[in-house]
């Protein structure tokens, strides 16, 4: 699962097992990116806050499926297969459009996010990621014209750069420690944007 010692569900104790019970899904299942913070249980309370409050937050106002996209695509970026199979699994599941989901998914593989399957915004968001992703001392307050031309507000765009500055911080936790997909439930991911303490997936 990881190229370091983790703690197992069952053999948790104290604060480890509270935070476990936390992020749990079906069966007492905890991903493999969280269980790898086992041995630093603080840094997995931060990095779930980290996660809950850029992706699954209620004072976001892009919708979680256009959030997860931007996921996808940051992970294909950074050769993560690990967060791109989980998120692509989330992804498909809140487009509710399986159809074009698949379509944007396979664009996304081939590297084509001029695809006419990507609306305008899509695509400068996809864009934006993509730069702040390999690039990242490149961009200038400039870069900002076309995301606000596409109609987004800066409030927004502040979404948009949280969302992919996480998912690089993601992947190199995953790829730096190894972590599989073994034993994994892909696509579950906190379904109770309502209330910020509540990281329990479904």
């Amino acid at each position: 699962m990881s190229w370091i010692k983790t703690v197992a569900y069952e053999a948790a104790t104290g604060r480890l097992k509270k935070l476990y019970d936390r992020v749990k899904g079906p069966d007492n299942n905890v991903d493999n990116i969280m269980m790898a913070h086992s041995l630093r249980p603080h840094t997995m309370e931060g990095h779930m806050a980290l996660y809950k409050y850029v992706l699954h937050h209620t004072g976001n106002t892009l919708p979680k499926s256009f959030l997860e996209m931007l996921g996808v695509w940051v992970s294909l970026l950074n050769d993560c297969a690990y967060c791109h199979e989980h998120h692509f699994a989330g992804f498909t599941r809140l487009m509710d459009d399986p159809q074009r989901a698949a379509e944007m998914g396979n664009a996304m593989l081939a590297r084509d996010i001029a695809s006419p399957v990507f609306t305008v915004r899509e695509r400068e968001a996809l864009l934006y990621a993509q730069e702040l992703t390999e690039r990242p001392a490149g961009l200038t307050a400039e870069r900002l014209d076309p995301l606000r031309a596409a109609g987004f507000t800066d409030g927004e765009i502040l979404e948009i750069n949280q969302v992919s500055a996480y998912f690089s911080y993601a992947n190199r936790t995953v790829l730096g420690l190894g972590i599989s997909t073994e034993g994994d439930v892909l696509g579950l991911s906190p379904g109770n944007s309502e209330d910020a303490n509540d990281w329990s997936h479904s």
